[in-house]
């Protein structure tokens, strides 16, 4: 039987270690490079509309939601050296998802 994969699914070597792999980690460290300027871009418009107490708690969950964002990505980035990545768990998924859409609706708030 040719290399690759067989008939059930199953793969019988690692899988090529070419450019995928590498353009998988540059997009997850571009899409935490834009969680970061998002965040930036959130803290600002909260400080220069005033540090009242909404605002600053607005501000700490951004951070949060930033912070949780950069260790699951670090996470998968990391789990893209092995030869063969496992796949990206519903769990990882859902706490990007998760916040990514904190990120949006807590920059939303800033602009009030």
């Amino acid at each position: 039987m040719p290399e690759g994969n067989r008939t059930d699914g199953t793969r019988t070597q690692d899988r090529d270690p070419g450019l995928q792999p590498e353009r998988t980690r540059l997009a997850w460290r571009r899409t935490t490079l834009a969680c970061a300027v998002a965040a930036s871009l959130a803290g600002r418009q909260t400080l220069h509309g005033g540090a009242d107490p909404a605002a600053l708690v607005i501000l700490a969950l951004v951070v949060l939601a930033w912070l949780a964002f950069l260790v699951s990505a670090h996470r998968r980035i990391r789990a893209m050296n092995a030869s063969r990545p496992p796949a990206l768990s519903p769990r990882t998924a859902a706490a990007a998802v998760t916040c990514t859409l904190a990120l949006a609706l807590l920059g939303a708030a800033t602009l009030r």
